[in-house]
């Protein structure tokens, strides 16, 4: 990315100038801001790096020009000076801020407690006006600003020949491929360090920095006001970097509703007694066939514009009386959600007095429910798959066949295989005559459990629940991922009741146009609550773990904005979240560094095998990527870095496996291919969003 030097201009004419910049340094020894217009400056959509030469601030500010100053005390005021509008800055929404080498110990170790209490980035900065000094020295400097507590370095000095710009460029390999007893050091290798030279022989090391790595480069705002000689203008690096590139700007998108919430709405409103309101509702393939099953158990459902009204059936346990199929067992079509099959299995085993055969269709036949078999057996049911399979050892599909009713009192489970059917088992156990005790060893996807139990409390009914785990649990406050136990408390003989709702908009599709966003331009998303149970919600901190500019105005549900930002390589566990691993596994193709995804246990029963499918893209795409274990290693490079040496990811034609986050993933890995990417089937994305192509065809 460019960084745009912005000095000498005041509040008004910073802001401004900000709409023509991807990233922007504000000099704040050279730009007369007072603390409020800092504050003002600093909450910009655009990365910004806030930057307050000591040396400047002593020679440009207005106070400290008294002749009666000693060299020192002049120096002690800017370094105060200095400080408190850095400090100003960080709070104000700085995304890093830049602190030199020279800078007094104690005020540079307060900027960093300051950076790091608000997430900014903190870098340690060495300049050398006179020359470039042994490859050695130079190694020396970046060991040392490690040591004061850089997460970033950066290193720029005068150049005055070609070999003098090959020396700082070698800081790229030596970080990448030293051996170093710092970690920290090998880890600047991905996109933790900037250097380059000044002077016309340090020229070019500008763009080819950004070659060899560095997250972002210095440009300035026109030729005339370059910050150090040999500085670029923006418009000529703009030129020189990205060509004919087209960034993408996608303004008010809105997303549908969650499906997660939307299914379960509608089958908790048809089991209730009275009528139902769910207001925000938004077709597509999966919450189409929940309203099917509510019509086919009895309810009567309304759709008009975005809101569906249901009156219930007031279900009770053995009540519940369903047309014959063709095997003359009552019979129960699921479409091709795994989530409705899994959540209707338990119920159907309580509701009917007779056993039920479930059916469905495309990808959901003889996709395995792995953990049914025996989740159901362990509370009294009986499943059985009606194809040839009779090998007790292999998981059940669809079609199926289940016989209740549900076992009340203490049962122990395992939720290794995910969260959909204990779901099931948590709106069921509640028509049972007597209480449940649910134990849950391994829990997966909890916070899907807990959307479960939000929709329940909406519709009367209570469930207890406690989070176990060891001493690391404890000391987490709570962190889902080392949760080792779930335990649900179940009172019997309860009576779902109607309910008003509105529906959540859905952070499982958005994570594709946030992801697109940062990567490849921006993007304004509507209908989101940033306080949502949603696992996909997850997004949000991925996104900023890999270094995106993010923000939301008016509240949880405020318009929430994107915007291209310098990308690292991150690590995150996704076991609770593996619909956002297609996109995730995009996002790290270019985030410089190695990205460490884990929980590619939990893609085996999607609507295509996703390891595989997502490891066969990105190789095809030129993308270096492994499976180890339970991990996804995913070798990443900046947009530039790709754009600068010809390695956009390749076009061509690709499978989406029939399965819509897939279809998702490629549309926004297109934006970074060097050719169109023809997906095989793209409508299976009518699964879950069927405004998709729309939103899609909306990016400007």
């Amino acid at each position: 990315m460019i960084c745009t030097t912005i000095q000498n201009r005041n509040a008004e004419q910073i802001v401004r100038a900000l709409e023509r910049c991807e990233m922007a340094e504000i000099r704040l020894d050279r730009c007369e801001l007072s603390f409020r217009e800092i504050e003002e400056v600093f909450t910009a959509d655009v990365p910004l790096v806030a930057t307050c030469r000591i040396a400047g601030l002593a020679q440009n500010e207005p106070t400290l020009q008294d002749p009666q100053l000693t060299e020192q005390g002049r120096e002690i005021k800017a370094m105060q000076m200095a400080e408190k509008r850095l400090v100003r800055a960080i709070e104000a929404g700085a995304r890093y801020v830049d602190v030199e080498l020279e800078a007094q110990k104690q005020m540079s170790k307060r900027v960093r407690q300051a950076a790091h209490e608000n997430g900014t980035v903190f870098i340690r900065s060495y300049h050398d006006f006179e020359g470039t000094p042994s490859l050695e020295a130079l190694k020396a400097v970046v060991e040392k600003c490690v040591y004061h507590g850089a997460d970033m370095v950066k290193i720029v000095t005068m150049a005055h020949s070609q070999d003098d710009a090959e020396r700082v460029m070698g800081l790229y390999d030596w970080c990448r491929d030293g051996e170093h007893a710092d970690e920290r050091i090998r880890a600047l290798a991905d996109g933790g360090l900037v250097a380059f030279c000044m002077g016309d022989a340090g020229r070019d090391s500008r763009l080819e920095c950004l070659r060899r790595g560095s997250p972002y480069t210095y440009a300035a705002m026109t030729e005339d006001e370059a910050a150090a000689p040999g500085q670029w203008a923006a418009d000529d690096m703009s030129k020189a970097l990205y060509g004919d590139f087209s960034f993408m700007d996608m303004d008010s998108a809105v997303m549908p509703c969650s499906k997660s919430f939307a299914q379960r709405a509608i089958i908790a409103a048809a089991l209730a007694e009275g009528v139902s309101h769910l207001r925000g509702y938004t077709p597509c393939g999966d919450n189409e066939a929940a309203l099917q099953v509510a019509r086919n158990l009895g309810a009567e459902v309304t759709v008009t514009n975005n809101e569906v009204v249901i009156k219930g059936i007031s279900a009770e346990a053995g009540g519940l009386v369903l047309q014959s199929g063709a095997d003359g067992n009552p019979s129960l079509h699921v479409g091709e959600s795994g989530l409705l099959t899994r959540m209707v299995t338990p119920l159907m085993a309580q509701l009917s007095e007779s056993p039920v055969t479930l059916t469905g269709e495309k990808t959901l036949l003889g996709r395995p429910l792995t953990g049914a078999r025996e989740i159901m057996e362990a509370l009294g049911a009986e499943i059985c798959s009606l194809t040839d399979n009779t090998d007790p050892d292999t998981p059940v599909s669809v079609p199926l066949k289940v016989a209740g009713p549900l076992k009340a009192g203490r049962t122990e489970i395992s939720g290794k295989h995910g969260s959909q059917i204990i779901s099931g088992l948590l709106m069921a156990l509640p028509f049972a005559d007597r209480n449940s005790s649910l134990i849950v060893k391994e829990p997966k996807s909890i916070p899907y459990m807990f959307i479960t139990l939000e929709v329940l409390k909406k519709f009367g009914i209570k469930v207890g629940n406690e989070m176990l785990g060891g001493r690391d649990f404890l000391e987490s406050n709570g962190d889902w991922s080392l949760c080792t136990e779930m335990v649900f408390k179940v009172k019997g003989g309860q009576k779902y009741r109607a309910a008003d709702m509105d529906i959540e908009g859905d952070w499982s599709a958005a994570a594709n146009f946030l992801v697109a966003g940062a990567v490849f331009g921006k993007a304004v998303l509507k209908g989101l609550d940033t306080t949502s149970l949603q696992a996909d919600l997850s997004i949000m901190d991925i996104l900023m773990d890999a270094g995106a500019s993010l923000s939301q105005l008016d509240g949880n549900k405020g318009d929430i904005t994107v915007q291209r930002a310098p990308m690292r390589a991150f690590n995150v566990d996704a076991s609770n979240c593996p619909d956002l691993f297609p996109i995730i596994s995009v996002l790290a193709a270019f985030c410089q560094g190695t990205s460490r995804l884990a929980g590619v246990g939990r893609l085996a029963n999607k609507e295509s095998d996703r390891a595989r499918a997502i490891l066969d893209m990105l190789t095809q795409m030129g993308v270096k990527a492994a499976i180890e274990g339970d991990e996804m290693l995913i070798e990443g490079q900046s947009l530039a870095k790709r754009i600068l040496t010809g390695a956009l990811l390749k076009g061509g034609a690709y499978t989406s496996h029939h399965d819509h986050r897939m279809v998702m993933a490629l549309k926004v890995a297109e934006l970074g291919a060097d050719g169109p990417i023809e997906i095989d089937d793209e409508g299976c994305v009518a699964k879950s969003f069927p405004g998709f192509q729309e939103a899609w065809r909306a990016i400007r």
